[in-house]
């Protein structure tokens, strides 16, 4: 076996696969869609290193990844950098501009204000802006008589284990919404992966909830998100 033939090495160059199988040529032929996650990384960094493919690269990032795109998601430019030989600064930035755009898009509030309907209708909601997270914040969304969303904002941004929040300053932020505040639904997420709630959690909802009382407005529920799930104080009958 020669030594430059594509089975002495343990890495694929793209001009050895067939044409038919090259991502962009495959991307024209059959859809963007029928790509794998290693053929679109390949796409977004455009070449390889010497001696090793683009494709070869983008198939050992996701190894190390456990193949998850959600845990390549959480990794901050310069982490992808180090941990990764052979990509710089310059492919570091085109993927997580491509991830960031990607989560923008599914983020995009439709013409319509959603509705609230339940904990799933919350984490479809918010999961986009908590789940991928390595540091803990805490969002309010504020809701119409009718359960429609008024408004969403960030109330508080912290470390991995934990955020403070103002309870006081909450409540001003909602009364700025106007009389057609009803209710709100309060969500943090746990970057930890961590669903069960801590006690300052459990402490903090019935804070702001016994708060809520002296202006009218109801807390409907408090999720929890991780990257992989989420807990409501409502579906397990503690609110």
């Amino acid at each position: 076996m020669q030594p430059d033939s594509p089975q002495a090495r343990d890495y694929v160059l793209i001009q050895d696969l067939a044409a038919d199988d090259r991502p962009r040529e495959k991307a024209m032929r059959n859809g963007i869609k029928t790509l794998s996650k290693a053929e679109l990384i390949a796409i977004i960094f455009g070449n390889g290193i010497k001696g090793k493919s683009v494709l070869t690269m983008s198939q050992e990032l996701l190894a190390r990844n456990d193949g998850r795109l959600s845990t390549l998601a959480r990794k901050s430019i310069k982490e992808l950098v180090k941990e990764n030989p052979g990509i710089g600064p310059a492919k570091a930035i085109a993927l997580v501009a491509a991830i960031e755009l990607g989560m923008r898009c599914r983020d995009e509030s439709p013409t319509e204000r959603p509705r609230i309907t339940g904990s799933k209708s919350v984490y479809s909601l918010i999961r986009n802006k908590l789940e991928l997270l390595n540091h803990e914040e805490f969002w309010v969304i504020v809701l119409t008589r009718s359960n429609h969303v008024l408004d969403m904002f960030r109330l508080s941004q912290g470390g991995t284990a934990g955020t403070v929040v103002d309870s006081k300053l909450l409540f001003k932020k909602v009364v700025e919404c106007g009389d057609v505040a009803a209710s709100i639904v309060l969500a943090h997420n746990h970057p930890s992966g961590t669903l069960k709630p801590s006690v300052e959690d459990d402490r903090l909802t019935a804070k702001i909830k016994e708060g809520g009382k002296l202006l009218d407005l109801q807390v409907l529920d408090h999720i929890i998100v991780t990257h992989e799930s989420y807990y409501s104080y409502n579906d397990e009958g503690r609110l």
